[in-house]
């Protein structure tokens, strides 16, 4: 896979997928700009060089073909033009390939940036529809893929486009081969103790990931809504929690695996539980074997964060992946906020999953002390469970 630094692209038209996916207020102000930050370094290295510069991104999941302007990319080209600090104007397509994305893109000069519309307006996005990639792939000379965090998705402009440019002419940004170097170097060869501490609410979306980290780690830490299935795998009662029943014999197989495997598997001792999910009705604090009846788990107890910073003491490296609660609510989110702390504070080699994992510890105001923060959430556990990613094939192609 070329590097954006491998190809030539003095003076030509280049076309980098970004992921502008960001994170709104319901005000429609942008509340975390890192995806957009991240790709300036690929955005600048282009204009150095005599570069016009085609942006594109989706935004959430818009209906195709129908314009809403919560779904348009204007609060992006309003910050990225802030952030590049250009002496000219961020122009931005009223549509992806229409008219006017071909007429602005036509008109473009050296040093300018076009930031098309929302690539999921159109339905041939999502769809790797073929012809959709060859309109996009006629506005351009050079074809880059900046946009780690849809990379896991065989979208039209990341798979289909990226299979109708030489391998000249196409490479991965600054950006993406960071975020696969670094994944791929600390699985491949990590300092120990190498832990992982994964949450979230199911065990199903991590249960492939689970599996190869036992291969590759020495201590697992479970947290979440996940760890009540495995409480209850063990045996214990777990009154109202999320539980996936159909995966308990999924769960104590995973534990068998770490036990010969040699990985110490560790799960909380305690849990923050209320009669319903909700911040505004009774809590109280209890053992994970002491669960009420009609009551349910939302966030890992003291004992528990007490436990799990021991656990994480003497790490080289940690891998974390999902919040240890229902962290959306202030009255849960102390479980996951101090888990954030503690990796923070840990001498080792940090690596944040990107996705909600990314919020607590930006929540946290940890990010500045991570090693790494990946900007994927699926991409990144797609890495962790070593799935091929497309929008990464497609560049090797």
């Amino acid at each position: 896979m070329n590097s954006l630094k491998d190809i030539e692209i003095t003076g030509k038209t280049v076309f980098i997928r970004c992921d502008f996916n960001v994170p709104k207020d319901e005000d429609g102000n942008i509340t975390d700009d890192r995806r957009i930050r991240g790709a300036l370094q690929s955005i600048r290295y282009c204009l150095d060089r005599d570069c016009k510069v085609i942006l594109a991104s989706h935004y959430e999941r818009p209906e195709p073909g129908i314009y809403e302007e919560k779904f348009s990319l204007a609060a992006v080209v309003t910050r990225l033009h802030t952030l590049l600090k250009l002496a000219s104007d961020i122009n931005l397509a009223k549509d992806v390939v229409g008219l006017d994305a071909k007429a602005k893109a036509a008109a473009l000069k050296v040093g300018e940036v076009l930031v098309l519309e929302n690539l999921r307006y159109e339905a041939g996005e999502t769809k790797n529809d073929m012809a959709f990639a060859k309109e996009l792939a006629s506005m351009v000379d050079i074809y880059v893929n900046d946009a780690f965090g849809a990379c896991h998705r065989a979208h039209a402009s990341i798979d289909a486009m990226a299979r109708l440019f030489a391998p000249e002419h196409k490479a991965a940004g600054f950006l993406l081969s960071k975020e696969v170097n670094f994944f791929d170097k600390t699985l491949s060869n990590p300092i120990r103790p190498f832990v992982a501490v994964v949450g979230g609410s199911k065990v199903s979306g991590k249960l492939e990931a689970l599996r190869q980290l036992l291969d590759k780690v020495d201590k697992v830490i479970i947290g979440g809504g996940m760890a009540f299935t495995f409480l209850k795998a063990k045996g214990y009662e777990i009154g109202n929690s999320l539980v996936e029943d159909d995966l308990l014999d999924e769960a104590r197989t995973v534990m068998i695996k770490a036990r010969k495997k040699g990985v110490k598997f560790y799960l909380p001792v305690d849990v923050i539980v209320a009669p319903e999910f909700s911040d505004s009705v009774p809590s109280k604090y209890v053992t994970s074997q002491e669960i009420p009846e009609g009551w349910m788990g939302l966030d890992i107890g003291p004992a528990s964060t007490r436990l799990f910073r021991t656990v994480l003491s003497d790490a080289q490296t940690i891998i974390w992946n999902g919040p240890m609660g229902v962290y959306e609510m202030d009255k849960y989110a102390k479980g996951s906020l101090k888990m954030s702390h503690n990796i923070a504070d840990s001498n080792g080699t940090t690596i944040v999953g990107g996705g909600d994992t990314a919020d607590v510890a930006l929540r946290a105001g940890d990010v500045e002390e991570m090693t790494f923060v990946s900007t994927g959430g699926g991409a990144s556990l797609n890495l962790l469970e070593g799935k091929t990613l497309p929008g990464i094939e497609a560049l090797k192609a």
